[in-house]
């Protein structure tokens, strides 16, 4: 299979996954938030979000270890593939060993007064925070099978593992509802469990599937090579805490301010957030792979020019989605979840706004990974979204904003940080702001002005009950045509009508 077939193919199975899991998942966020409550769900969010949001760091450990294997897959080493494998295996024991014991430390400070959690659920809050700080071991540990998997371009398994995942979580869902005990501990548990079942699933695959998958060598590390990965993966995480760091620290922030019915409503629009922002992710994670091994065999142009097809594809995918949603959040919000915790409409149309910025330059991101050098990068672009925090905490001390200001400037932190990224790429890879302003802002300008124009008309226009359903269909097929006019270039209209020929052969010789 050659590649554009293989990141065709997984893209394709990784969509089908993130359909099936992402009903799967609203459905499950709907029956958790109606069996603990608002009170109880936002205190769920709170204090497990602090070790959750390391379990999105294995994505962001996962493209270092991606990264060298794909690099060295371009270049046909195996036996340096077997090296990145088993000094990274040690490297994240060793990160995984350090998290837990420095969650249990702040574990110490975060209950002794810090968090604004009613009294009577310390103790609940407390439980679910000691057994997911053991599991987030398993998470650092997963993820050099998950960059594995990734560098091979397996997305089928990705897909069966992220599946069994999410029915795993369902099945919780339907459980709290028989209980009638402490639902919130029981749902801590079981949901911080599920990370150790991922981990056998990935673990059992890779060191019977690939070559360079094995323990021989793992406590015998060579150091250089460590320091190397180390030095990669440290920067790699400094990028993905800041982002991390971000998220939760403004969930701490608005629960200083307003308490923990704004983190019902915080927690819904991250939820709403990532779920969207699959979409992207899905195809960057099939792009990934080959991004990395164009700049191990030394072919820049080809590793720029899949990086911007990423960026502007990453955009449209998302904002396929996110557009309609963000005029229809209040109606979408009543029919999912019945009752909408105050400033969640608001929280989440700022929040899909955030995630469009980002998407911007998504896929500059992955070429300044496959450079390597991003020492940088990572601490300046970090440091500008992790600024997002002191700037929140002004804002409502002393300016007494309203709670979704702090999500406005998320908004223009994210672009922000999107500049920048543009500025490094330039300097550090070669790539013109006028190359990079021509192959993607221009081309997704006229496709979302038009989207944007028919939204706006259609829900001035029309007024009955589950409206959000025919915006939806009548924007996405516009938005279809638009981007296919104006948001492609002549050779990508070219590759879809020949796939779709493809298709309509194999069809009519069933």
């Amino acid at each position: 299979m050659n590649a554009a077939n293989r990141v065709a193919a997984n893209t394709l199975i990784l969509y089908g996954r993130m359909l099936l899991t992402m009903g799967i998942t609203l459905y499950s966020t709907r029956l958790v938030l109606n069996a603990l409550g608002s009170t109880d769900y936002g205190i769920y969010n709170l204090v497990a979000g602090i070790i959750v949001m390391l379990s999105f760091l294995n994505t962001a450990m996962a493209t270092s270890s991606q990264r060298y294997l794909s690099f060295h897959q371009g270049r046909k080493d195996l036996q340096k593939q077997r090296e990145v494998f088993t000094n990274s295996f040690f490297l994240h024991i060793v990160i995984g060993a350090i998290i837990v014991v420095a969650l249990e430390v702040a574990g110490l400070f975060l209950f002794d007064g810090f968090l604004n959690i009613p009294a009577d659920r310390i103790d609940s809050a407390q439980v679910i925070y000691h057994y997911m700080a053991v599991t987030v071991f398993f998470t650092v540990i997963t993820v050099p099978f998950n960059g594995l998997l990734t560098a091979h371009e397996n997305m089928l398994w990705v897909a069966f593992v992220n599946i069994i995942e999410t029915l795993l979580k369902l099945g919780i869902a339907l459980f709290l509802y028989t209980l009638s005990s402490d639902r919130l501990v029981v749902y801590g548990i079981l949901t911080a469990s599920i990370v150790v079942v991922s981990f056998v699933l990935y673990s059992v695959f890779c060191f019977r599937k690939y070559p360079e998958c094995t323990f021989k060598g793992v406590m015998k590390p060579e150091p250089g090579f460590v320091k190397e990965l180390a030095g990669f993966a440290g920067w790699n995480l400094f990028g993905a805490l800041c982002g991390m760091g971000r998220n939760q620290g403004l969930a701490l922030i608005l629960n200083l301010f307003f308490g923990t019915v704004v983190n019902a409503a915080y927690g819904i629009a991250n939820q709403v957030g990532s779920q969207l922002q699959f979409f992207s992710r899905t195809m960057l994670r099939a792009l990934n792979p080959q991004i990395m091994k164009s700049e191990g065999a030394d072919d820049r142009e080809r590793m720029l020019r899949l990086s911007m097809m990423a960026s502007k594809f990453g955009f449209f995918l998302l904002s396929f989605f996110a557009i309609p949603i963000i005029f229809e959040m209040e109606a979408i919000l009543r029919f999912w979840l019945k009752e909408v915790p105050p400033n969640t409409v608001i929280f989440c149309q700022l929040i899909l706004l955030g995630a469009l910025a980002n998407q911007l330059t998504i896929g500059l991101q992955s070429a300044m990974q496959a450079y390597g050098n991003i020492k940088w990068y990572q601490t300046i672009v970090g440091s500008v979204i992790i600024f997002n925090l002191p700037l929140a905490y002004v804002l409502l001390k002393f300016f007494k904003v309203d709670a979704y200001i702090v999500l406005v400037s998320y908004v223009i932190i994210e672009l922000l940080a999107c500049f920048l990224r543009m500025v490094f790429v330039k300097y550090k890879l070669g790539l013109s702001f006028s190359i990079y302003i021509q192959k993607v802002y221009l081309k997704e300008m006229l496709p979302i002005l038009g989207c944007v124009l028919l939204n706006i008309v259609m829900i001035n226009v029309f007024d009955f009950s589950y409206r959000f359903v025919l915006t939806a269909i009548v924007s996405g097929f516009i938005y279809i045509g638009l981007i296919y006019l104006f948001g492609l270039e002549p050779h990508e209209r070219s590759l879809i009508k020949n796939s779709f020929d493809k298709i309509k052969g194999k069809i009519k010789g069933l």
